[in-house]
C-alpha cells in the first residue's frame, strides 16, 4: 500500500468563521493556526498546504489577559539607523485590531513560503460583517 500525499488539486478547502468577541487572543490564535495548517484533517501533510480558509469577525472585541494591554510591545524596524518603532498592544488594538490577531497567528505558523501562503487564507474584520457569505462558511463555537 502506498502512502497518500495530497496535491493542491486534491485538497478540499472549507470556510470557517470565528467570532473573537470576549475570546482570549492566544487561545483563539492556536485554533486558527491549526485550521490554516490543515491539522484538523486526516490528510495533513507538513509540506503541503492542506488548510482551510478562516474568517475572524469582531476583532476589536478580543481580550488580552493580565497587563498585556500596556506591557506587550510590538516592534518594527525600517532597516535604517534609528528606524525602530514600537506600539503597545492596547494602542494597536484601538488603531488596527486586525493586526493583533494576524501577528499572533503568524507567530504560530512555520517560518517559510508555505506559511506565507497559509496566512493569505486568513481574513480578519473588525466588525460583525464580512463579504464571504457566498462561500457558506461554517461557524466555529469556542
Amino acid at each position: 500500500m502506498k502512502t497518500f500525499l495530497p496535491n493542491n488539486d486534491q485538497v478540499n478547502r472549507d470556510w470557517y468563521v470565528f467570532d473573537a468577541e470576549n475570546q482570549v487572543l492566544g487561545r483563539i490564535a492556536t485554533q486558527i493556526a491549526n485550521i490554516l495548517r490543515g491539522k484538523n484533517k486526516p490528510t495533513y501533510t507538513p509540506s503541503v498546504d492542506t488548510g482551510d480558509f478562516v474568517i475572524v469577525v469582531n476583532a476589536e472585541k478580543i481580550m488580552l489577559t493580565g497587563a498585556k494591554y500596556d506591557d506587550k510591545i510590538y516592534y518594527s524596524h525600517s532597516g535604517f539607523p534609528g528606524g525602530i518603532k514600537s506600539i503597545s498592544a492596547g494602542k494597536l488594538l484601538q488603531k488596527k485590531p486586525e493586526d493583533v490577531i494576524r501577528k499572533a497567528v503568524k507567530g504560530m505558523l512555520p517560518k517559510n513560503k508555505l506559511a506565507r501562503h497559509m496566512l493569505s487564507k486568513l481574513k480578519i474584520y473588525a466588525g460583525t460583517d464580512h463579504p464571504h457569505k457566498a462561500q457558506q462558511p461554517k461557524t466555529v463555537q469556542l
